[in-house]
């Protein structure tokens, strides 16, 4: 890794991303995106932090056996159990990495309550294990941007001495501004001891809205090790996103002449997926995968389009994965246009996949005339909702609303075993929920409730996203349908499903906020 034009693209969405408040993905999920960032070119994968909980670890694990080319990774504190428990996960890989962090500002030196000599010595300590261990070793001090110079070039020449190859500078609360981040990398090139022969990463959060301004900062200052998610995915605000930092390295090749091995074209595709899998729908306005990122109303800006593309598009929707045509399917539409349709949309699907969203199709086409674009990605969103997979499925939902009153008549499966009840309520989206606790009693509160129509007309799908929490674990669920209130309770019932995961994954009585507070 000493190539001084290649930027290294190290993802985190299996970790930070999913840190964020509800977008827990099963083990299955994990693999899935896992397998997606290995062919599309991820340099380093970090697959999660094996030591949160026995699902982290077999993920990570599961992960390392089955990589094919990209670097696995794994998180570790600056504790010996837990560099331990990561190599433990990580060792099956083709090319494993330990990450291991402590928190270097005053204030996060005041939490383990260590001085500037007894953190430092801690550093060289884990590190010269970790090193001992495997001999792709990456430190990062946490709230790097908050530390003072001195202490921050001192302990980062430890864990270079100590054998760290990847050092990391994380702008963990998102306060910096471009202008200081390439002056950070700048300054540890110049007075760290050993700093050439060494990577620089940079890990920007998005509290300000500069995480992907920093990060590009960084490198043109010397870092050569982008972290980043998915979307943007990751605690509070997010992190630097993926697809900003690799499409503004190729667009603007001219004052970044910097190479990443990305295979762009696989952008959409994963954007969507992950979208779907964490139940965090991607904003219309977001960079490079929103919805609007190459539509134009303006009579203006279609006229130039219409003239000459490159008048109003710095990139094309092709470069993504995104095919420009907007084709509309109906009920005599086959399997085949199905799948190319969808390969232009980036879903690649294996046949057994196929087959399943193949019947959502048809049922759909039996109910809407037409069927755009927008219509397949929320078919393809609500593709994990209600699965027979399930523990939690909707079977059948009968409402009677108007001026006399609401109710719901619901059948669900419940682990198996089929249930039925008869709820009323203020309203008849009050009323289904109220049937769905019936039958599965639970405490979680109801956050949000968001509904938005996907395309135009009265047979217009809905797609529905509510949040929910429970004893500090959040969850969400998304589905569409066009009926509004079916799509609200299967994603009522997605979230519940979400949380009962969340729960077996960290243990009943565990605090669930132990894995997001550690975070760099």
């Amino acid at each position: 890794m000493t190539d001084k034009n290649r930027v290294w693209i190290f993802d985190t969405t299996l970790r930070d991303g999913e840190q964020s408040p509800g977008a827990t993905m099963t083990h299955a999920e994990k693999l899935e995106i896992a397998q997606m960032l290995d062919e599309m070119g991820v340099d380093i994968i970090e697959a999660g932090f094996p030591i949160a909980s026995e699902g982290d670890f077999a993920a990570v694990s599961e992960i390392a056996k089955l990589s094919k080319n990209s670097v696995i990774c794994g998180l570790a504190r600056a504790q010996l159990p837990d560099i331990d428990r990561c190599w433990e996960a990580v060792k099956h890989a083709r090319q494993p990495r330990i990450h291991t962090f402590i928190g270097t500002s005053p204030l996060h030196r005041a939490i383990p309550n260590l001085n500037m000599d007894q953190m430092a010595e801690r550093i060289h300590q884990t590190v010269t294990h970790a090193r001992n261990l495997c001999d792709n070793v990456q430190w990062s001090p946490m709230d790097a941007t908050r530390t003072e110079h001195d202490y921050l070039c001192r302990v980062v020449e430890i864990a270079i001495k100590a054998g760290a190859t990847t050092i990391n500078i994380p702008d963990t609360v998102g306060y910096t501004a471009p202008r200081e981040s390439a002056a950070l990398i700048q300054m540890l090139l110049e007075r760290v001891p050993g700093a050439d022969d060494i990577i620089f990463a940079t890990h920007c959060h998005n509290d300000l809205g500069m995480a992907t301004a920093n990060a590009l900062a960084a490198v043109e200052a010397g870092a050569r090790q982008i972290e980043c998610t998915i979307n943007g995915l990751g605690e509070r605000a997010g992190n630097t996103a993926l697809e900003e930092v690799v499409m503004a390295l190729k667009v603007r090749h001219d004052i970044m002449p910097y190479d990443t091995h990305i295979d762009t074209t696989k952008i959409m595709g994963i954007s969507r997926r992950v979208s779907q899998v964490s139940g965090f729908p991607v904003q219309f306005n977001k960079a490079i995968v929103g919805k609007n990122a190459f539509l134009h109303e303006s009579g203006i800006h279609q006229d130039g389009v219409l003239k000459n593309v490159e008048t109003f598009e710095i990139m094309r929707p092709a470069d993504i994965g995104l095919n420009e045509a907007n084709i509309v399917m109906g009920k005599h539409s086959g399997r085949a246009a199905l799948r190319s349709k969808l390969r232009d949309l980036g879903y690649e699907l294996g046949d057994n996949q196929l087959k399943d969203v193949f019947v959502r199709f048809k049922a759909l086409a039996d109910r809407k005339k037409e069927i755009y674009d927008d219509d397949l990605v929320a078919l393809m969103q609500d593709s994990t909702a209600n699965t027979d997979s399930d523990y939690l499925q909707v079977k059948h939902l009968r409402v009677v609303c108007g001026s006399d009153g609401q109710s719901a008549d619901l059948t669900m499966i419940v682990g198996g075993e089929e249930k039925t009840v008869h709820a009323e309520g203020d309203g008849p989206v009050d009323a289904c929920f109220n049937a769905v606790k019936a039958i599965w009693p639970h405490n979680a509160v109801l956050q949000l409730y968001q509904v938005h129509a996907v395309t135009e007309g009265t047979d217009a799908q809905a797609t529905v996203s509510v949040r929910m929490e429970e004893e500090g674990r959040i969850a969400t669920g998304q589905a569409a349908d066009t009926d509004t209130i079916l799509a609200s309770v299967k994603a009522y019932v997605g979230a519940l499903n979400r949380l009962k995961v969340r729960r077996e994954m960290v243990g009943e009585g565990t605090d669930s906020k132990q894995v997001s507070m550690y975070s760099h």
